[in-house]
C-alpha cells in the first residue's frame, strides 16, 4: 500500500513516523519547507490553564500533552535523542495577581485527569530568583512543574529521520485518477494524508473544494548569550501573546506575534519584533545584553471558529487531512497525526473524530450533473 504524506510539519512528520511502523505501508513525504508554523513556534506545552469553552479542543490539548510521553518513549526505544523536549516547568504571570489563585484552582480541578500538571505553587520574587535570577516585573507568579518546552524544528527533523521515509522537497498538487488512486509528482498512491496547514486550500481548491482556513503570521526572535545558563529554566507566560522561552546553550526565544492581516507573508517585521522585545524586557532586562539574535517567521492555520479538524476529506476516499491547529499546533499536532494514522489504517483512536468534523470546514462545491 503506497501512502503519500503531504507536508512535514508537526502533523506530517509524526504521521510519517507512525505510518512507518505499520506493516505493508510504503510512505513518501512531500514537503515544500517554506513558512512552516512548526519551525517558528514558541513550543510551550501547558494547556491546563486555558479558559477556552470548547470542551472538545481542551480534551484534544490535554490528551495531546499526555501523548508526548508516549511519543518520547517510542523515539527513545528506537534509539533517537529526544532532548528537543524538556519538562522544565512554566511560570504564569498576571497583571491582576489575584487571578493566580483562580488559575491554580482551575489547574487543581483538572489534576485528576491530568496528573502531568505536577506541582502547583504561587511563588514570590525571592523564591523565583533562586532559579531564574534575571526574571523580574512581578510580585508573585504561578509555577506548574509539568509545563514543557519543545523545539519544533528538531522534533520534526528527528521524526522524519526515524521514519526512514523518502522526503521530496517540492510544492505539489493532487490528481484524482479514474481508478480511485491519486497521483502526486508522477507517482501513484493508494492513500494520501494532507498535513499542509495553512496551505490546505491551495491543494484542495483545484479539486472543487471550499476550505475554511486562513493564514496567521507568527514571528519570534531568538536571543543568544555567552555564559548564561538557560538549560533548565522554566518557560515564562505573561498575559497576552508574549512568551519567553529559555532553550539550551544560552538561547532565549521571545514571541510570537499573531498577525491576521499579513496573509502568507514571511518577511520579518522589525517593528513587530521590537514591540515584542520591549514587552519582554519589562520581565527580562538582560535581553539587551544578547550577543546576537535571529528571527523566525511562520504561518499558522486557523478556521473561522478557531477549532481544529481532522478526518477523511468529504467525497475523496482514502484522502485524509487535518488543519486549523492555530497556535496550539505543537500541543495537539502529534496526537492528531496519530489519530489520522489510526483512521488511515482502520484502527480505533483515543479521540472521536466526529468531535472535530472535517465536513464543517471542507465543502465540495463541484457542480453536480
Amino acid at each position: 500500500m503506497k501512502v503519500a504524506v503531504v507536508g512535514a510539519g508537526i502533523v506530517g512528520a509524526t504521521a510519517a513516523y507512525y505510518l512507518s511502523k505499520e506493516n505493508d505501508y510504503q510512505v513518501t513525504v512531500f514537503d515544500y519547507g517554506q513558512g512552516q508554523a512548526t519551525k517558528a513556534a514558541a513550543g510551550i506545552i501547558s494547556p491546563w490553564f486555558s479558559k477556552r469553552r470548547n470542551k472538545a479542543w481542551y480534551k484534544m490539548a490535554r490528551l495531546g500533552t499526555d501523548f508526548y510521553q508516549e511519543l518520547i518513549a517510542d523515539l527513545q526505544a528506537d534509539g533517537w535523542d529526544t532532548s528537543f523536549y524538556k519538562q522544565t516547568g512554566v511560570y504564569l504571570l498576571k497583571r491582576d495577581q489575584s487571578k493566580l489563585a483562580e488559575l491554580k484552582a482551575l489547574a487543581n480541578s483538572r489534576r485528576e485527569e491530568s496528573p502531568l500538571i505536577g506541582q502547583l505553587e504561587i511563588l514570590n520574587q525571592a523564591q523565583v530568583a533562586q532559579r531564574f535570577p534575571h526574571l523580574q516585573g512581578f510580585d508573585q507568579l504561578l509555577y506548574a512543574s509539568g509545563g514543557a518546552q519543545v523545539e519544533g524544528a528538531n522534533l520534526t527533523r528527528t521524526l522524519l529521520q526515524a521514519s526512514g521515509c523518502q522526503v521530496i522537497k517540492d510544492k505539489v498538487g493532487l490528481q484524482v485518477m479514474a481508478d480511485g488512486t491519486y497521483q502526486i509528482e508522477g507517482q501513484t498512491f493508494d492513500k494520501v494524508l494532507l498535513a499542509t496547514g495553512a496551505w490546505l486550500p491551495e491543494i484542495l481548491q483545484p479539486l472543487g473544494y471550499q476550505v475554511d482556513i486562513r493564514p496567521q503570521k507568527g514571528q519570534l526572535r531568538d536571543y543568544f548569550f555567552e555564559d548564561l545558563p538557560t538549560v533548565d529554566l522554566p518557560v515564562v507566560m505573561p498575559e497576552g501573546e508574549l512568551d519567553i522561552i529559555p532553550f539550551k546553550a544560552g538561547q532565549i526565544s521571545v514571541g510570537a506575534s499573531h498577525e491576521n492581516d499579513q496573509g502568507y507573508d514571511l518577511t520579518p517585521d522589525p517593528q513587530v519584533l521590537q514591540e515584542l522585545e520591549n514587552q519582554a524586557q519589562a520581565f527580562l532586562p538582560i535581553l539587551a545584553q544578547a550577543k546576537t539574535y535571529q528571527e523566525r517567521v511562520g504561518t499558522r492555520a486557523y478556521t473561522s471558529d478557531f477549532a481544529p479538524f481532522y478526518g477523511q476529506v468529504p467525497e475523496l476516499k482514502n484522502v485524509y487531512a487535518a488543519s486549523g491547529l492555530g497556535s496550539s499546533g505543537l500541543t495537539t499536532g502529534p496526537l492528531i497525526a496519530k489519530e489520522l494514522v489510526h483512521l488511515l489504517v482502520g484502527k480505533k483512536g483515543q479521540l472521536d473524530y466526529q468531535d472535530y468534523p472535517i465536513e464543517r470546514y471542507i465543502k465540495s462545491i463541484k457542480s453536480k450533473d
